[in-house]
């Protein structure tokens, strides 16, 4: 918290547990399943409380805090459409009910901040003890960027997740869903449900994305604050974003070179950083760029699967 005020950070807490009481207890007391239009208004809720945040930390931190803040916001989003398409397959190969999925995700985005938080806060302390370490870090998201364009990536088996196996080693687990329960007793003894898998996979390839997102935003700020408030807003809006865009994200051909492309242009601007700066406004201006092309090229050249439907 080192240069932050303890009132930004309270600012920060207090929106934080906020907009979760509220979606929890306006949006979604009663467990169902999410429509897209529904998707689609909560994402925009989520997109505009990022924003609202995003103007006070200009006003209260400065016209570049603010364009930092933006700008790790709108990368760590678009890395976040990866997570999406990898929750997606766990979701498929584990065969979750529709109206459990919401309960996975929330659980799973609980787990994201506080692993986001240890990553960005240890990640800026080396950092500013090692500034070499920055060169590792470029080489993490080049090497991400080169694995991401492997076909073998596009594979999820959360079975062979090792996560997934200690737990199924270390506990019972039924071999049918239990409504939205976690755990049941039975036999005299507590027993996993497959939603517990489910919830394990998610929480072990997120650790993964961290590995990329948190070099990534790194590479944006070295502010810790601004670093992990763009990252947990992000994180935060992702569950309604997943139920807006799982049913239209295969359409997205070029997602995987976009997100390749954005993962080589932060991990280059890092790595030549000391002889080659990039300012904030350029970096905002490339990712953007990067994200139309992405999108364009997906409409104008669908893939087969596609164009048949």
């Amino acid at each position: 918290m080192a240069g932050t005020p303890i009132h930004i950070w309270v600012v920060f807490g207090a929106a934080i547990v906020v907009a979760i009481v509220v979606d929890l207890g306006v949006f979604h007391r009663k467990a169902h399943r999410i429509l897209l239009k529904e998707a689609i208004l909560e994402s925009a809720a989520w997109i505009s409380v990022a924003l609202l945040f995003n103007v006070w930390v200009y006003h209260a931190r400065g016209h570049q805090a603010g364009l930092e803040f933006l700008t790790g916001y709108l990368l760590e989003k678009s890395l976040s459409i990866d997570n999406i398409f990898v929750f997606l397959l766990i979701f498929q190969s584990l065969a979750v009910p529709a109206q459990a999925q919401h309960k996975v995700l929330y659980y799973g985005v609980a787990g994201a901040l506080l692993m986001r938080g240890a990553f960005v806060f240890a990640g800026v302390a080396l950092l500013r003890s090692f500034h070499s370490v920055l060169f590792l870090f470029g080489a993490i998201l080049l090497l991400t960027a080169v694995r991401m364009m492997l076909p073998s990536t596009h594979m999820v088996k959360p079975e062979r997740n090792w996560l997934v196996r200690l737990v199924r080693m270390a506990v019972p687990v039924t071999t049918e869903y239990e409504g939205e329960n976690f755990w049941v007793h039975r036999g005299g003894q507590w027993n996993a449900t497959p939603l517990f898998l489910a919830l394990v996979a998610v929480e072990a390839t997120d650790i993964l994305f961290a590995i990329d997102s948190v070099p990534a935003v790194l590479a944006i700020t070295r502010d810790s604050f601004i670093a992990y408030s763009s990252n947990a807003f992000a994180i935060l809006g992702l569950r309604a974003l997943y139920f807006g865009l799982a049913d239209v994200l295969p359409r997205f051909r070029f997602l995987r070179p976009g997100l390749a492309a954005i993962l080589s242009f932060t991990g280059a601007k890092m790595m030549a950083g000391d002889w080659i700066p990039i300012s904030t406004g350029a970096s905002l201006g490339a990712i953007l760029a990067i994200v139309g092309v992405m999108i364009v090229a997906s409409v104008i050249w669908p893939s087969k699967e596609v164009q048949s439907k």
